[in-house]
């Protein structure tokens, strides 16, 4: 597999294990208007939760959550907040999540959901 099809396989097994603890998949690959992006919205009860899904193939860099820089919490956090723009804000309950799924030939995929991974900067007024 390239890049671009583990990223989707870890999209779409990322969905799957999201649905399985319960929670309500709403929308995946959210793009904003502006360059954010959200991989995943769900809804676990009264939680609104943007996801991001990192997927590896192997350890040798770190873990998957490793890679959600600043930067990229950045997009992430700017495309959240134009879902809750969309939204008129009547959100009271929101969080950052990111879903780490481990690849690796032969065996089963390693599924780890980190919720609370980061949280919306200071520097954000909504």
């Amino acid at each position: 597999m390239d890049k671009d099809d583990v990223g989707e396989e870890g999209e779409r097994l990322a969905a799957m294990y999201l649905r399985a603890q319960g929670m309500k998949v709403l929308y995946q690959n959210f793009r904003a208007s502006l360059g954010g992006e959200v991989d995943i919205v769900a809804r676990e009860d009264q939680t609104l939760c943007f996801i991001e899904v990192k997927t590896r193939t192997s350890l040798k860099y770190g873990r998957p959550i490793e890679a959600v820089t600043l930067d990229k919490q950045h997009l992430i956090t700017r495309g959240a907040v134009e879902w809750l723009r969309m939204l008129d804000f009547e959100v009271k309950h929101y969080r950052f999540d990111v879903v780490e799924v481990l690849l690796k030939d032969g065996v089963a995929p390693d599924i780890n959901l980190v919720r609370k991974a980061f949280e919306l900067p200071d520097s954000y007024i909504i």
